[in-house]
């Protein structure tokens, strides 16, 4: 096409019309152009235009005026548009005013492949919005992008857009975006992306934008129905105007009166409006939602309503709950479904019904009681055994009281109470028969059913205890199976309640049949008490009540028989007499040795003396290079009072009967010692090892000062290696370093000579070559060199005895990955971490490079060392040593065993170990010797005089408490044997290893405890023989005026978790502010309350009952309260008044009342251990697990220290599947020394054991 625009009138157009194009696909166009003038101005424009599906020509997609061309120039037009749609391109000449020239195309081409220059479109997509909001368009290209590209969105009818924001994507690929606001009102347009750049124009498909508008219901929401407070209604969403589909339906109501409204979102077909206000005006609209943002549509047309007037409906029968005791009642409920108003008030009205017992007056047992809204619970007390009271319930608003509702409630019997008798003197006593004087007993609760006289045989053994306590006697035994099962009590006769009217005489021993129980003439040679007892039964309960009426000693006229009892006390007299005679032999001849041997232990003192003094120059010159390295420090002393006693082996071994004496460090006078001086010392039995230590700490000439310090210090052997200048650097402590004659040589590594030295010698176990590695804690230079180590020696156990930082200084780096890390060619995973409360457990996988075999290592790290010093109590490194020992195989290299500098606490270890398996094995201990030994193969292992004695210590408490951990597989068993009485000694495994606890529990001093003793702290302690010490008190952190940051507690470790528990007295009236400080400050998360409320013995309610409290700086807000099976609990919030930035906390409360004060053991195990299971949950859903718990019983002793250890046994089991009771209860009463404090409630622990497994 050619126009000469001098034949033209400006602006007249001539048109090109090319094919219409069907394609499926991008393709290109191209064609030449040229404007050419003889005067040089410009003879018109071009334009070209892309027309789609027959639709209106639109704005031109390329276009050129205003120029004049030098020959021929080629344009490229790239037009993306997709089946079925067609197009045409019109090329449009348009001749200019007075310019004449020639405006021409030629050679158009459509081409088979994409255009070189001009870029293509990807296929534009649809937009749907909804009215108001704004579309976005984003138009995507293949070819390169240029900043003189012009880009724009050309609407169906020829509108255009800018385009906004361009971004590459990368070389071959770049966006655009634009945003279309004209999207106020339904509609459908078209739209296309063009770009235009130095070589033609790309031209998109038309994509549609879809405007919708939001639904509103047409007609109102339908009024179902009506109440107080609430509305039933049904949206009517069908019908509606404006676009679908409805994701989302809303209820928007208020009240005609305000302008506060609320919108709840429909999930049904109806809806209930709850929580209204009584007679109340409400408008409710519906609001309808389609998707896409702005898709929520105007509020539908109103409903308008009014609620009812009523009063609150009827309490859930369902909901009233009872906790029956014997003279209370503990009452709960939830409030009425329909409240019709805000609740003000709760009346709860009572009265007897009935009671089992027909003689009891019941007409003053009524009583009406108030509870706030918030207030659901009620404790009846004063109230009769065994009567049903019937519980009348009504709730109030402000329109009045509703409907009431009533439950009934039986208390439970009592044991019918017993006549007073002034003396157990019998009225007349034979040699086979005494007469007693029995009275009515008196009903409680239920009638008496039968009375029952009880003979029960006092033998020597027993007869200290019976004389202390009067015992009932819920079996009935008759004579002759008391004989058949060795029982020590029979029932001699039972009388019917008709039979004893008024007091009256009873023989005993009459030889007549009572109720079928015949009452046998008494033996003269035995000793008796006589027991009158009282039952009542009702209601399938069965209460006992006794009293001790008389006792009757043997005879002592027939002297010509002597019972076998007799007999053996005559031995045990002969025997007595005869270890007399030789126990004084035996003293005199130690007194001879004594005076004989210390003139020999002085002569070589002087001579070890002389020869120390001719080498010290020596030993300083072969030292002096090392004054520039630090030397290892030695732990400040901490004494260790430990008591005495024996006993030997493990469970089921052999363990002997007697009971070892106490003894007292402290205060006992000097004795001299039979032991040399830089001699070889004898091994101590077992047996022996008490009366050893106790005088060795008492030796006025000879004692462990003298005993350690006769063993070899510093270098005793050649250190040549570690020495070298190149292995300097590997050392952390110049002093201690590796002997070369038992030093771990590593391969060496390609290219480094030096490289088989590590800190580390083999050390010698008990008939064990090499059975462990003493090593310096790793520093960051031998991280790899340890690993290579552990691999080279196939060690399967590492122990760490010292933490990473101690009084602020670097003891170990950290030589374990908290995931995977390689050191050197030593890949390590952590696979585990078992995080307990004295040490930690974790599991490694190691593997060498070109190495297909994976190894499983375990890390075995002790915490509890303190920082100063050796531990107070041997008790927890004696648990860990046998955890070590017991999942160490046997089948691996050497035990690598480190602290710091790999001597002080590591010799400990060691040497521990090693005197245990000792012990076991040949039942004797040889401390010294093994400490010599130790040191001949690794410089000043057991470094310091106050680790000499521990190891002393802990083997002596190691050999008194023997290994007490059952598998829990086999613990029912165990118990059962343990339980049995022996009938020679009357007594039991249980008995015998509570009273070895006693013997074991250390003697707190006044020193211990002098925060306590303090005058200002007296008012605040319930008994001031019961104090924790000093180092385990939670001192109270929060400011409350002056007072003192004492609180009479003690902070105790679980199983798992250092400082769990913090066990506490009741509190009394005077440190109610303390008490909540403490749960304050130590983020207590939970309070177990184990005594009941008793004024008399000022324990007082401390919390609140209603809304909220102030204790001091400590706001108390009472939550909720609930109760279930002896369990109440109650929710609290606290708040710091004097730190507000401190925020909320919840505690909760679990008050257990299944514990009276008159039982040493609680009434139900069952319950017992579902307060456990509550608490654990409580605690792991509040603070992970790691929460702190607050116990207290009366005096913070026997009571809480048994939840403690039930506690800690669990967590035993869940962690490692054994249970191990005295090892438990051990260290409870390290930092106290009255938990778990009878033998009742030590039977108890295993008890509750036994039934949780």
């Amino acid at each position: 096409m050619m126009v000469n625009s001098s034949a033209r009138v400006s602006g007249q157009k001539a048109h090109l019309l090319l094919p219409v194009l069907k394609e499926n696909d991008t393709h290109c166009i191209d064609f030449h152009y040229s404007l050419s003038s003889k005067d040089r101005a410009s003879p018109g424009a071009l334009n070209v235009y892309v027309k789609v599906n027959g639709g209106p020509q639109g704005n031109p997609v390329w276009n050129v005026s205003g120029i004049v061309t030098e020959g021929w120039i080629k344009a490229e037009l790239a037009i993306s548009t997709f089946w079925p749609n067609y197009y045409q391109v019109i090329i449009e000449a348009l001749a200019s005013k007075d310019h004449p020239g020639y405006i021409a195309v030629d050679e158009v081409r459509v081409l088979a492949h994409p255009c070189r220059k001009a870029p293509h479109f990807l296929r534009l997509q649809n937009v749907e919005v909804n009215a108001g909001q704004n579309a976005t368009f984003q138009c995507i290209a293949g070819g390169k992008w240029s900043q003189h590209d012009k880009l724009w969105l050309q609407q169906w009818k020829g509108k255009d857009t800018a385009l906004m924001v361009t971004r590459v994507v990368n070389h071959r690929r770049f966006s655009a975006t634009v945003s279309v606001a004209d999207t106020l009102q339904k509609t459908t347009s078209k739209y296309r992306c063009v770009i235009r750049s130095d070589g033609g124009s790309g031209v998109s498909n038309y994509a549609e934008l879809i405007v919708k508008e939001p639904p509103t219901p047409i007609a109102p929401p339908e009024l179902l129905a009506v109440g107080a407070t609430y509305l039933w209604i049904k949206p009517n969403a069908n019908s509606i105007i404006g676009d679908g589909p409805i994701i989302l339906k809303e209820v928007e109501y208020r009240t005609t009166a305000g302008n506060w409204a609320e919108t709840h979102i429909v999930d049904s077909h109806n809806y209930k409006l709850w929580h209204l206000d009584p007679d109340v005006e409400y408008e409710i609209r519906v609001l309808l939602t389609r998707p896409g943002d702005g898709g929520t549509g105007p509020p539908g047309p109103p409903l308008t309503t009014r609620t009812k007037c009523a009063v609150p409906g009827l309490v859930p029968l369902e909901s009233i709950e009872g906790g029956p005791f014997e003279e209370k009642i503990y009452l709960q409920w939830k409030p009425p479904n329909e409240t019709n108003g805000i609740i003000t008030l709760y009346e709860i009205s009572y009265k007897a019904a009935g009671s089992f017992d027909p003689n009891v007056d019941l007409s003053s047992q009524r009583g009406r009681v108030f509870k706030l809204r918030n207030e659901t619970h009620h404790l009846f007390v004063g109230l009769y055994p065994g009567t049903t009271y019937s519980f009348t319930i009504r709730t109030s608003t402000v329109k009045g009281f509703g409907l009431p509702v009533t439950a009934r409630i039986t208390t439970k019997i009592s044991a019918p109470s017993m006549p007073g008798y002034n003396t157990e003197a019998p009225l007349n006593e034979t040699d086979t028969t005494i007469t007693v004087l029995l009275k009515p007993a008196q009903s409680r609760g239920a009638p008496i059913s039968a009375y029952q006289l009880v003979v029960k045989e006092e033998r020597l053994q027993k007869s200290k205890r019976a004389a202390e306590t009067d015992e009932c006697f819920s079996i009935a035994v008759s004579y002759k199976n008391a004989s058949l099962l060795d029982s020590l009590h029979y029932l001699a006769a039972e009388l019917k309640p008709v039979n004893l009217p008024v007091t009256q005489p009873f023989t005993v021993g009459d030889n007549k049949t009572y109720s079928g129980y015949w009452n046998p003439p008494l033996s003269p040679l035995k000793s008796y008490s006589i027991y009158f007892q009282a039952l009542s039964r009702a209601n399938g309960e069965t209460k006992f009540s006794c009293v001790r009426l008389a006792t009757k000693g043997a005879s002592t006229q027939n002297a010509n028989t002597v019972e076998p009892e007799k007999q053996a006390d005559n031995t045990v007299k002969m025997a007595g007499v005869v270890a007399g005679i030789l126990m004084f032999v035996i003293i005199m001849l130690g007194v001879m040795l004594v005076v004989k041997k210390r003139k020999l232990a002085k002569k070589q003192k002087e001579t070890q003396n002389s020869t120390q003094r001719e080498m010290g120059p020596m030993i300083t010159a072969t030292d002096k290079s090392c004054s520039k390295h630090a030397s290892a420090e030695r732990d400040e002393a901490c004494e260790f009072p430990f008591p005495s006693g024996y006993r030997k082996g493990e469970r089921g071994h052999e363990r002997p009967t007697r009971v070892v004496q106490t003894h007292s460090y402290r205060n006992c006078e000097p004795v001299e010692m039979s032991y040399q001086t830089g001699h070889l010392q004898p091994a101590i039995r077992v047996a022996d090892l008490l009366q050893h230590i106790t005088q060795m700490k008492c030796g006025k000439s000879y004692g462990f000062k003298e005993e350690y310090e006769s063993l070899p210090e510093g270098q005793s052997a050649a250190w040549d290696t570690a020495k070298k200048e190149e292995n300097r650097c590997k050392n952390r402590y110049g002093n201690i370093i590796a002997y070369d004659h038992s030093r771990v040589r590593l391969q060496l590594l390609d290219g480094d000579p030096h490289s088989d030295y590590i800190n580390a010698n083999y050390i010698d176990g008990y008939h064990r070559p090499r059975h462990y590695i003493a090593t310096q804690g790793p520093m960051q230079e031998t991280v790899k060199d340890f690993w290579r180590m552990i691999w080279q020696e196939n060690s399967a156990s590492i122990v760490m005895v010292t933490n990473l930082v101690e009084v602020g200084r670097v003891k170990c780096c950290r030589y374990w990955p908290d995931d995977t890390e390689v050191y050197g060619d030593i890949k390590v995973t952590l696979v585990e971490t078992e995080p307990l409360a004295e040490y930690v457990i974790r599991t490694f996988t190691v593997q060498k490079k070109v190495n297909h075999e994976i190894r499983e290592i375990r890390q075995f790290h002790f915490t509890s060392w303190p920082d100063h010093g050796v531990p107070c109590y041997a008790t927890g490194l004696l648990g860990f040593v046998r955890q070590v020992k017991f999942l160490n195989p046997s089948d691996v290299g050497p035990l690598v065993v480190h602290c710091s500098a790999g001597a002080g606490r590591t010799g400990c270890f060691i040497a521990i170990d090693i005197m245990l398996d000792m012990a076991e094995s040949e039942g004797v201990v040889d401390v010294y010797n093994c400490v010599r030994e130790l040191r001949s193969q690794r410089v000043n292992m057991v470094q310091t005089e106050e680790q000499y004695v521990f190891v002393h210590d802990a083997i002596l408490e190691a050999c008194l408490c023997g290994n007490t951990t059952i598998p829990v597989c086999e613990f029912r068993a165990m118990y059962f044997n343990i339980s049995k009485v022996d009938p020679q000694t009357h007594s039991s495994q249980i008995k015998d290893e509570f009273q070895t606890l006693n013997i074991v529990t250390p003697r707190v001093r006044a020193e211990d405890c002098s925060v306590g003793l303090l005058p200002r702290n007296h008012d605040k302690n319930r008994n001031m023989d019961v104090l924790p010490p000093d180092r385990c008190l939670p001192f109270l952190i929060s400011v409350d005026g002056e007072t003192s940051n004492y609180v009479n507690a003690a902070l105790m470790d679980s199983y798992k978790q250092p400082a769990a528990f913090i066990v506490t007295q009741h509190p009394l009236p005077n440190t109610v502010t303390d008490f909540w400080r403490l749960v304050f400050d130590y983020h207590c998360s939970a309070i177990v309350m184990l005594n009941e409320i008793d004024a008399a013995q000022l324990c007082i309610q401390y919390w609140p009952e209603k809304s909220l409290c102030c204790y001091g700086p400590i706001q108390v807000e009472f939550i909720s309260a609930d109760f279930e099976e002896d369990i109440i609990v109650r929710v609290f919030r606290i708040y710091n008044m004097a730190r507000p930035q401190d925020g909320y906390r919840i505690v909760q409360q679990f008050q257990f009342i299944g514990w009276p004060s008159y039982r040493d053991t609680p009434g139900s195990k069952r319950s017992f251990l579902k307060l456990i299971r509550r608490l654990e949950k409580w605690q792991e859903e509040y603070d992970g697990g790691d929460g702190r718990t607050v116990v207290h019983c009366f005096n913070g002793g026997g009571r809480s220290g048994t939840l403690c250890a039930v506690r800690s046994i669990c967590e035993m089991i869940q962690q490692q599947n054994i249970v191990d009771v005295f090892h438990t209860v051990k260290t409870l009463r390290n930092n106290k020394s009255n938990m778990v404090d009878t033998l009742v409630r030590w039977s108890n622990v295993l008890l509750k054991k036994r039934g949780s497994n």
